[in-house]
C-alpha cells in the first residue's frame, strides 16, 4: 500500500523529508525509522552517513563543496572587479547566498577568501563588524600597482631568457597588440573599455604560457585587483594611451635582444609609472568608496 506520494507508508517520514521542498516547509512531525533488529547491524553507519548506504560517497560531498566555495569566490571577484559591486558597499551574506542560491556555509567562505586577498574589508568589531567591498585608494592601488609591476617584471625576465625562435613568437604577438594600442591613441574619441582590453592583452603575451605555476597564481591573484582601478579609471588614462605603447616597447625590445635585465626593469617601470599617473587621477578625482564607511546599510547592490 502506497501513500500519494506513491511511497510505501512504512518509509513515509523519511521520505518525506527527501522531497523537495522539504526542508523549507518546516515538519514538524517527528520522522519515523524503521526499527532496526539486533542479529543485522548497520556497520556501514558513519555520522557523514547515518543510513549506511553502500553507494554513499563522503568525497563527492566534499568535492560539491568545494565548487559552490569557487562559484561563489569567483562570481563576487568577477562583479567586484568590474564595478557592478561600488568600492564601499555593504555586503549581506545572506542576500549573496539567495541570490546565488547557495547555504550560506560556502558565501562565508569565499568571502573570507576575497577579505584575504583584499578584495573585500571589515568594519567594526566582534558583532557589529560588517563586509564592505574594499575602497579604492591612492595606498592601494600603488601597493597593488607596485606588487603586479614585480610579478611581471619576474615574467619579462623569464621571456627574455627563452630560447630565440620562441620569444620571437612572443615579441611578435606584443608588437601586434600594441601597434593596435598605437592606432587607438591617435584617435579623438578612444574606447576604454577596448583599452583596457587591448592593454590586458598585451601583458599576458608575456605571463601566461611562460611562468611557472606559482607565479602564474601568485599574478591571477594580485592583478584583478589593480584592474579594478584600471577600469574605474581607464576613461582618464587614455590620455596617458601613447605613453603606455612607448613603454611597452621598451618591454618587448628587452625580451627580443634576450636582455633579461632590461626586460626586468621596463616592466616594472611600466607598472611604477602607471602608479604614479593612477595617484594623479585619484588626486583629482577623489578616492572611491572610502567615505561610504559609515553610510547606512544598503545591502548587495541590485543590478548584477
Amino acid at each position: 500500500m502506497v501513500n500519494r506520494n506513491g511511497v510505501p507508508k512504512r518509509n513515509y517520514w523519511i521520505a518525506r523529508s527527501q522531497l523537495p521542498g522539504a526542508a523549507c516547509a518546516g515538519i514538524r512531525r517527528p520522522i519515523r525509522f524503521s526499527p532496526m533488529s539486533p542479529s543485522s547491524p548497520r556497520s556501514g553507519a558513519t555520522r557523514g552517513n547515518p543510513r549506511g548506504d553502500a553507494t554513499h560517497d563522503p568525497d563527492a560531498d566534499a568535492d560539491t563543496q568545494r565548487d559552490h566555495v569557487t562559484r561563489a569566490y569567483e562570481t563576487l571577484r568577477l562583479v567586484i572587479v568590474n564595478g557592478q559591486l561600488s568600492p564601499g558597499a555593504r555586503i549581506s551574506e545572506r542576500v549573496i547566498a539567495d541570490r546565488l542560491a547557495l547555504s550560506r556555509t560556502p558565501v562565508r567562505s569565499a568571502l573570507h577568501r576575497l577579505e584575504q586577498e583584499g578584495f573585500v574589508a571589515s568594519q567594526g568589531r566582534g558583532r557589529e563588524r560588517k563586509l564592505i567591498v574594499a575602497p579604492l585608494t591612492v595606498d592601494d592601488g600603488r601597493e597593488v600597482m607596485f606588487i603586479v609591476g614585480h610579478l611581471e617584471g619576474l615574467a619579462a625576465r623569464s621571456a627574455a631568457l627563452l630560447p630565440l625562435a620562441r620569444r620571437r613568437e612572443i615579441v611578435r604577438s606584443m608588437r601586434e597588440v600594441n601597434d593596435t594600442l598605437a592606432d587607438e591613441a591617435r584617435l579623438d574619441h578612444g574606447d576604454s573599455a577596448r583599452y583596457f582590453d587591448l592593454d590586458h592583452a598585451f601583458h599576458s603575451r608575456f605571463v601566461d604560457g611562460v611562468v611557472g605555476p606559482r607565479l602564474l597564481t601568485l599574478h591571477r591573484a594580485i592583478k584583478p585587483q589593480s584592474d579594478r582601478y584600471s577600469r574605474l579609471y581607464v576613461s582618464v588614462l587614455l590620455d596617458q594611451l601613447g605613453t603606455s605603447v612607448k613603454e611597452h616597447e621598451k618591454i618587448a625590445m628587452g625580451i627580443a635582444k634576450g636582455d633579461a635585465d632590461a626586460a626586468q626593469r621596463a616592466a616594472e617601470t611600466n607598472w611604477h609609472n602607471a602608479a604614479e599617473r593612477l595617484t594623479r587621477i585619484i588626486a583629482k578625482q577623489g578616492e572611491r568608496g572610502s567615505w561610504q564607511a559609515w553610510a547606512p546599510a544598503v545591502g548587495l547592490v541590485k543590478n548584477w
